[in-house]
């Protein structure tokens, strides 16, 4: 992959050659020089190697090199510890779930817990598993939906959590029931905590295992930096501010992280100062800075928590606004005056309207952006733009899937099912794009959401890719370019987070990633085709394909 110009111990600048290279800002160039970590021109190769004494060759074999991808919105800890346990996010179907679930018990025998995730909706009736499936452990057990807004648990955890058909629901969450009231098996968004709470707490050694398994991964797929959306105490799963704290000051951590601190949406206006002194602790930090709040609006529209402005049709209700909304522009307003960035989940039409309602007047130079934007409705498109609102895609769940077809369509109706994930009509009105996965909700693959970003179909790698509407473009009126998509995953979501890399110009950081293939070149149905082969951070490669 390398060669060049032998020099010792002397530091060699690196040429980039041998392919195109995308800028995210100012088009394609021919060559890349790097030099002490930096970008030190970019332009054509005959030009650059002039510039230089000795340097080494990276010999982009007719691929492209791209800067570092960063994502906006995920939870790697979350995934890290999912991969260790009893993980099912590659699996699909009750038999596979169930025999993966027998394999994970034998072969932990003294685990007195079988904890895990990534179970599908989809392969359930109705989205719905249930207890008496799990049932033939005696231990409990304690499997998270793969979106994370729900929890499958069998009867012996039920009964250590006290569960019955007396248990209320709590204020952000519902206990899914059988006729007579009694627990079913799944809990749903604050529900979850009724069990999750109950689970073995993870050492500060699993948590840092578990932020370097997922570090690896992601390098793997070329992203050098992210958000992670919830860095707090959610659904079961504990803080994992002291986890990134550790690793930035050891200098394990190698990517630029910002997290997003999590809003307790059980309280108001008193959290505040304890989210200015977690914002505090990072400070100074080269790899990790806390100066992100996430808000989650809302739920999801498969279980009916997701905010609407109408029933949903067939089973009524309009969903769940988690946080107050005469109380939420207050909230927004401190946070933003304080110079927090303000991260809102807000998948239904509702939810979309109240974020943005409560930006209004708030300063466009905090950054604040709104992630997965299901439903918007037409109105509120041009918001977006008028108040500085960054919007916060991921794309990968704008296609036709089981979920959408058989668990979102029949219960939105039109015109509201004709108003979801409208890239399109944002971009547009001039709207600004960063872009993420909610990995491991989804898989963490740029390249797999930019192909459903410009073609809104399932990418041939997903599991729903024989599906029998995958190759069905969904609303295809709402594509977007691939130079759209590949901006927002890399200058668009750096912007996000006050990241130095995310652009391919002189003075940047060398955050680079190296594909074995131009997508730009392919035909469109083929980009998800394209992976990393190389992945370089301040000019030192972190990941090289075998």
């Amino acid at each position: 992959m390398m060669g060049g110009t032998e020099m010792g111990d002397s530091p060699v600048d690196i040429l980039f050659r041998g392919g195109r290279v995308f800028t995210a800002t100012d088009g394609f160039a021919e060559a890349v020089l790097v030099r002490d970590g930096t970008i030190a021109a970019v332009g054509a190769e005959r030009e650059l190697a002039r510039l230089t004494a000795a340097y080494d060759i990276v010999d982009l074999d007719g691929g492209l090199l791209v800067p570092g991808f960063t994502d906006a919105h995920l939870h790697p800890v979350q995934a890290g510890l999912e991969r260790a346990r009893c993980d099912l996010s590659e699996l699909y179907g009750l038999g596979d779930y169930l025999d993966a679930v027998h394999a994970y018990a034998e072969a932990n025998p003294g685990k007195e817990w079988i904890d895990g995730g990534g179970w599908d909706m989809t392969a359930f009736p109705g989205g719905l598993p249930r207890r008496e499936q799990l049932d033939f452990l005696d231990r409990p057990v304690y499997l998270i939906q793969r979106d994370h807004h729900a929890a499958w648990v069998n009867s012996r955890a039920l009964e250590l959590a006290g569960i019955t058909r007396d248990t209320p629901d709590p204020a952000d969450g519902r206990i899914e029931r059988d006729a007579d009231g009694a627990p079913s098996g799944v809990l749903h968004e604050g529900a979850m905590d009724l069990v999750g709470l109950l689970t073995p707490r993870p050492t500060a050694e699993d948590l840092d295992a578990a932020l370097a398994d997922a570090e690896r991964h992601l390098l793997s797929l070329g992203i050098t930096g992210w958000q992670d959306a919830i860095v707090g105490s959610y659904a079961g799963s504990d803080d994992q501010l002291p986890t990134y704290l550790s690793a930035a000051r050891s200098g394990r951590l190698r990517a630029r992280v910002v997290g997003a601190l999590w809003w307790d949406r059980t309280r108001g206006l008193e959290q505040i100062d304890s989210l200015v002194a977690r914002r505090a602790s990072a400070e100074g930090l080269d790899r990790f800075a806390a100066t992100s709040v996430k808000i989650m609006q809302d739920g999801i529209t498969e279980n009916f928590t997701a905010a609407t402005l109408e029933p949903y049709c067939r089973c009524g209700g309009t969903g769940l606004s988690y946080v107050d909304p005469a109380k939420l522009k207050e909230y927004v307003a401190e946070l933003d005056r304080l110079g927090f960035q303000v991260h809102f989940h807000a998948i239904g039409e509702r939810a979309v309207r109240e974020a943005l309602d409560s930006f209004e007047g708030t300063d466009p130079a905090n950054r604040h952006h709104i992630a997965h934007l299901q439903i918007i409705e037409p109105s509120d498109v041009p918001r977006f733009a008028a108040l500085g609102v960054t919007a916060n895609l991921q794309p990968l769940w704008a296609t036709h899937h089981a979920q959408m077809d058989e668990l979102t369509l029949p219960f939105l109706g039109e015109p509201r099912s004709s108003w979801q994930y409208p890239f399109a009509d944002l971009l547009a009105h001039g709207t600004s794009f960063c872009a993420g996965s909610d990995w491991p909700v989804s898989t963490a693959d740029p390249l797999q959401a930019m192909h459903v970003a410009v073609n809104r179909t399932e990418p041939g790698s997903s599991v729903h890719a024989d599906y029998p509407t995958a190759r069905t473009p969904f609303l295809p009126e709402q594509r977007i370019d691939l130079a759209t998509a590949m901006t927002a995953y890399t200058a668009g979501s750096a912007w996000i987070n006050r990241s130095p890399a995310g652009v391919i110009e002189p003075g940047r950081p060398a955050d680079l990633v190296v594909l074995d293939r131009d997508p730009f070149a392919l035909p469109a149905a083929e980009i998800w085709t394209t992976g990393v082969r190389m992945t370089f951070i301040d000019g030192v490669p972190v990941h090289e394909r075998p």
